[in-house]
C-alpha cells in the first residue's frame, strides 16, 4: 500500500533489492521517500511513530543488508543543484541530499568548478558523501565542504554546521558516530574556479601519462583519469553487487607498522596525518591472506581488488559478511591487525 502526502511517499512492505548495490534482497516494513525537506519536522512529529529511529537510506552503496530492516528507512529524493554565492576565488555550490554523487561531480566540471574531480565515479548519494566523509586518489570531501545542512530530531528543527561542528575524520563524521540524531538535507560545497591539479596519488600520473597528458592537466582530465582507473580496478555494481572498499586501510602505531614492514618489505604504508600513526594498505593485507579472488558460493572478493566484497549472483547479506568476518579473522591472525568494514551494516554486528 502506498500513501502520497505534499513532500513525501509511504510504501508499505518495500523491497530494498534496488536500493543497496550489493543487490541482496531485503525488504522494510515501511519505506518513507522525501521529496521536499520542508516535510521532515511534521513527518517526524506526527506520521511517525512516537520513538521512532528509521534507517537513513542514500544510494544504497554504502550499506550491507545482512537482515531486513526491523523499522521505517527513510530516503531523501531531493536533488537539486545550484550556485549560491563567491567566497574569494571559489565559488559556493549548494546540492541537495538525494542528488547522485557522480552526477553532481560531473556537474561541478561542467561549470567549470574544480576540487571534486578525484572523487569522481564514487557511487552514492550527496547526502551521504559528509557521513562517510568519501576520500580517494588523495582527496577527502570534508576538504571541500563549506557547511552540512541537517534536521536534527533531537530538537525537531534543521540545522547548519560548518565543517568544524562535523567530527571529521577517515571515513568518519558527527553523522555517523549519531545515526539517530541528523538527518542530512543539503551540502554546500566551496570549489575552486582556478584548477591547482592534486596527482600526488600512486597511479595518477601515470594514468594520465597514457592519456597523452603529460603537462599541465584540466581537472576533467584528471576526472577520466580517476574513472579509468577506478572502472578497471572496481566492477561495476549493476554487473556485480557489491559496495566498493568494504573494508578501511588500517591506522596503526608508527611503531607497528615499522615493525611490519621489516617482515614484510613490500608492505605499502601512507602517511595518516598523524606522524604517531601510518596508515596500512588493506588491499595489500588481504591479498596476502590468500583471500583476493575467493569465492564461497556467492560471495567472495573480487579478483580485480582484493578490499571489493561482491555478490556473484543471489549471495544474502548473512553469507556476504560471513565472508567479510572470515577476511578479517584471516588477516588478525597472520599479522596482527583487526580491520573495520566501511560499510553500515544493518541486522547484525561487526
Amino acid at each position: 500500500m502506498n500513501t502520497s502526502v505534499d513532500g513525501y511517499r509511504i510504501i508499505e512492505n518495500a523491497r530494498l533489492d534496488a536500493r543497496n548495490s550489493f543487490g541482496v534482497a531485503a525488504r522494510a516494513p515501511m519505506l518513507v521517500e522525501v521529496t521536499r525537506a520542508e516535510a521532515l519536522p511534521e513527518l517526524f512529529a506526527h506520521a511517525m511513530p512516537r520513538g521512532a529511529r528509521p534507517l537513513i537510506l542514500g544510494g544504497g552503496s554504502n550499506i550491507l543488508f545482512a537482515a531486513d530492516p526491523e523499522g521505517i528507512v527513510l530516503a531523501l529524493a531531493t536533488q537539486s543543484i545550484r550556485r549560491i554565492g563567491e567566497i574569494g576565488e571559489d565559488t559556493l555550490v549548494r546540492a541537495e541530499a538525494g542528488a547522485a554523487w557522480h552526477d553532481f561531480v560531473l556537474w561541478t566540471l561542467g561549470h567549470c568548478l574544480s576540487g571534486l574531480e578525484n572523487l569522481a565515479l564514487i557511487p552514492g548519494t550527496v547526502g551521504a558523501a559528509p557521513i562517510q566523509n568519501i576520500g580517494a586518489y588523495g582527496v577527502e570531501v570534508r576538504e571541500h565542504i563549506h557547511a552540512v545542512e541537517a534536521f536534527d530530531r533531537s530538537t525537531g528543527a534543521f540545522t547548519r554546521l560548518a565543517p568544524d561542528a562535523c567530527a571529521f575524520a577517515y571515513r568518519d563524521s558527527l553523522f555517523k558516530q549519531e545515526p539517530d540524531r541528523f538527518v542530512v538535507t543539503a551540502v554546500e560545497f566551496s570549489l575552486a574556479r582556478a584548477f591547482t591539479p592534486r596527482l600526488h596519488y600512486a597511479g595518477l600520473k601515470e594514468e594520465l601519462a597514457a592519456m597523452g597528458i603529460t603537462d599541465a592537466p584540466r581537472a576533467p582530465q584528471v576526472a577520466e583519469a580517476v574513472m579509468r582507473i577506478r572502472r578497471r580496478k572496481l566492477p561495476d555494481p549493476a554487473v556485480l553487487g557489491n559496495a566498493g572498499s568494504f573494508f578501511k586501510n588500517p591506522i596503526v602505531p608508527a611503531s607497528t607498522a615499522q615493525a611490519l614492514s621489516l617482515d614484510h618489505p613490500d608492505l605499502p604504508t601512507y602517511p595518516s596525518g598523524d606522524p604517531t600513526t601510518s596508515k596500512l594498505s588493506a588491499a595489500w593485507l588481504i591479498d596476502r591472506s590468500g583471500w583476493k579472488g575467493r569465492r564461497e558460493g556467492d560471495a567472495g572478493i573480487a579478483p580485480s581488488h582484493a578490499l571489493v566484497l561482491v555478490n556473484h549472483g543471489t549471495a544474502t547479506g548473512a553469507q556476504l559478511l560471513e565472508v567479510a568476518h572470515r577476511v578479517a579473522a584471516d588477516v588478525e591472525a597472520r599479522f596482527g591487525i583487526a580491520l573495520q568494514p566501511e560499510p553500515r551494516i544493518v541486522g547484525a554486528r561487526w
